[in-house]
């Protein structure tokens, strides 16, 4: 697995300025958290998909490839600071 975060920096209003996902061996995300300007939050996990956050249907790009579109900075992140994420940001909400 694979973990990382995206700031995605832009000004709409309705779409999130945190991505944060967990991925598989084949770069598939598993597991997905949207953080909104606003403070709501968005994720996703097998067939559960809340506010507008869903799986990606394709590989994420490298961290190398995300950084090269400058509205995106990523950076890889460990499991624990992603279950720290899930844990503050999901599970309160289900």
């Amino acid at each position: 697995m694979e973990y990382i975060y995206v700031e995605w920096i832009h000004d709409f209003t309705d779409e999130p300025i945190i991505l944060i996902s967990e991925l598989d061996d084949n770069r598939y995300e598993t597991r997905k958290i949207e953080i909104y300007k606003d403070g709501q939050v968005g994720f996703a996990y097998n067939d559960v998909e809340v506010l507008k956050t869903g799986l990606g249907i394709e590989p994420v790009p490298s961290i190398d490839q995300i950084a090269s579109e400058s509205e995106f900075s990523p950076k890889e992140i460990t499991k624990e600071d992603f279950e720290k994420f899930w844990n503050d940001k999901v599970l309160p909400l289900l």
